[in-house]
């Protein structure tokens, strides 16, 4: 697990208000949504807009790749290195 994986755990925790879950109870390879985590369409929209705040990350919501950028905790940490080299 990488160190960005770690604070994105801890960043979905703290955003979505998870107050059951601790960053050990994350797979990093689990889905986020509807099966694994089980986070749904709203949590999506809020973590969104969290992410593009604190990463300076931009989300085109219209984009084939969102589905896969957020995924799983990887692949969102894949997302946010991709996007902080090219800015």
């Amino acid at each position: 697990m990488t160190t960005l994986e770690t604070e994105l755990k801890s960043f979905i925790i703290e955003t979505l208000n998870l107050e059951d879950l601790d960053v050990e109870d994350i797979d990093s390879n689990e889905a986020l949504f509807i099966e694994g985590l089980g986070l749904d369409s709203i949590d999506a929209l809020e973590l969104g807009v969290a992410l593009q705040k604190k990463y300076n990350v931009r989300i085109d919501a219209k984009s084939d790749d969102v589905k896969n950028h957020f995924a799983s905790v990887h692949n969102l940490a894949k997302f946010v290195e991709m996007s902080r080299s090219t800015s």
